[in-house]
């Protein structure tokens, strides 16, 4: 991390403020609504501490359903120019590594006072959207609340119980109606989807490493896949984004936007696309790359997975970009929204807690709080810093898994080429799930192409993993 440029540790000063926030508590500004009797909930990963939104749901006359989104209000613990907002500003995201998580703000906050923990009193920014029965988000209006979560659910029970009703679910017996709020934010994420995927949102399905210990020593990096209750969050949360961009320009607010270009290796993607039988525009063209993907799933869903990989490969990075007020954003070629940014994690995300000080301050009336020249700073360091924590992320796994290949040398593995570039041509084996570097025989590779690659050398503490091509 302090290679580039990440402070893996706090200073005193900011740990210093973070006790001091549990003598003081959060700061309240304006008018506060009491919204703890609604059926708040969260789903998330089993093991997740710092808990970021909530979320509630009512159908309405006509068809349409009201979604309020609740966004824990970080910045009542962080005000600005803090020594802990000045480490978040350096960092600007939380690490996620194999080895261990190193959190943006500090824990005493970020997974205590301002995570959105199973029965406490909360404070949130609130997002309160009008869903029309096509899934067209036909209103939106954002305050601050108190609330309360009632339950703390994770996306594999969710799932499965979504899958069939008769399997347990946690607090079921205990939160009233929960079981109609997970079926109505169920049927309301499907509309929601639908219309995107009418503007030409991308369906991938994608799968990333997830770390397995057994007594505190790694014993396997398995498939961390994609399942109905991720894609239900992964939904309302793009809607929350997108009504809280349209806010703040609506105030007349500059904004951190966050975009997708269109892809720049489009030509490989037709060639891509050409091998599996399909066939693409000359220009980039998300709702007909859209159709070829949804046909490819349909006609090989074993193989799916590493096709989404070798196109999401493709398709580069998003990026943040400062938004004037009034002008035209740039959209996100993958999601298939015009006007986009980070909002719903402000714990772990600096541009969110940017936003979320731009937000409070349009609803007191106050003048914002960035210029859009700080705000176009703060966009180039963050899209940096998420790049730099994403290697770090990536360099920790690879010694991971480096250290379970170790006895491995020699085997042959199926692999899919995942990067090409002047460092060198990368592939991810099918399983164990690993990335490494083809060192020899990689010639004629690209990205999307399956390949079979033998295991020649790992060095867990550099984190590389070393292949050669098997003909």
């Amino acid at each position: 991390m302090r290679e580039r440029g990440l402070l893996p540790r706090f200073s005193a000063g900011a740990l210093a403020e973070a006790q001091d926030c549990r003598r003081t508590g959060p700061r309240r500004h304006g008018d506060v609504r009491d919204l703890r009797q609604l059926a708040w909930f969260s789903i998330d990963n089993d093991d997740t501490r710092d808990l970021d939104q909530l979320s509630v749901a009512e159908p309405l006359p006509g068809g349409a359903t009201r979604l309020l989104v609740a966004i824990a209000d970080v910045d009542a613990f962080v005000p600005a120019g803090s020594e802990i907002d000045g480490h978040a500003a350096v960092n600007s995201t939380s690490v996620y590594t194999a080895a261990g998580v190193y959190p943006m703000l500090p824990e005493t906050l970020s997974t205590d006072l301002s995570s959105l923990h199973e029965d406490k009193e909360r404070l949130a920014v609130v997002v309160d959207l009008r869903v029309e029965e096509d899934g067209a988000v036909s209103g939106a209006s954002l305050y601050t609340a108190i609330v309360v979560n009632h339950a703390k659910l994770t996306y594999d029970a969710v799932s499965a119980w979504l899958a069939d009703e008769s399997l347990p679910l946690a607090r079921r017996d205990e939160v009233p109606r929960l079981t109609e709020q997970l079926r109505l934010h169920d049927a309301l994420a499907t509309r929601l989807a639908s219309k995107r995927h009418e503007r030409g949102a991308l369906k991938m399905t994608t799968v990333s490493a997830r770390p397995v210990f057994a007594d505190g020593r790694l014993v396997d990096l398995r498939a961390d896949q994609k399942n109905r209750a991720k894609d239900l969050i992964a939904e309302l949360m793009i809607a929350a984004n997108s009504a809280t961009a349209g806010f703040l320009d609506q105030h007349g607010f500059p904004s951190l936007r966050r975009f997708l270009r269109a892809p720049q290796r489009w030509d490989r993607i037709e060639a891509l696309a050409a091998s599996h039988g399909g066939r693409l525009p000359d220009e980039p063209d998300a709702a007909a790359l859209d159709r070829f993907l949804s046909e490819r799933r349909q006609a090989d869903p074993a193989g799916f997975a590493d096709l989404s990989l070798a196109v999401v490969k493709l398709l580069g990075a998003g990026e943040y970009l400062a938004a004037a007020p009034g002008r035209p954003g740039q959209g996100h070629f993958g999601l298939a929204v015009h006007d986009y940014a980070h909002t719903t994690a402000p714990n772990r995300r600096f541009p969110d807690l940017v936003m979320q000080r731009l937000v409070k301050a349009a609803l007191a009336s106050d003048p914002p709080p960035y210029t859009v020249e700080a705000l176009d700073e703060i966009a180039r360091h963050c899209t940096l810093q998420e790049g730099r924590a994403n290697a770090v992320e990536r360099q920790v796994l690879k010694a991971a898994a480096a250290f379970l290949l170790d006895q491995r040398i020699g085997e042959v593995f199926d692999a899919v080429v995942t990067g090409v570039a002047a460092k060198g041509t990368f592939v991810r084996l099918r399983q164990p799930l690993v990335e490494g570097r083809v060192v020899q025989g990689f010639e004629g590779l690209d990205v999307g192409d399956t390949t079979r690659v033998r295991l020649v050398a790992v060095d867990a503490h550099r984190g590389h993993i070393d292949f050669e091509g098997v003909a």
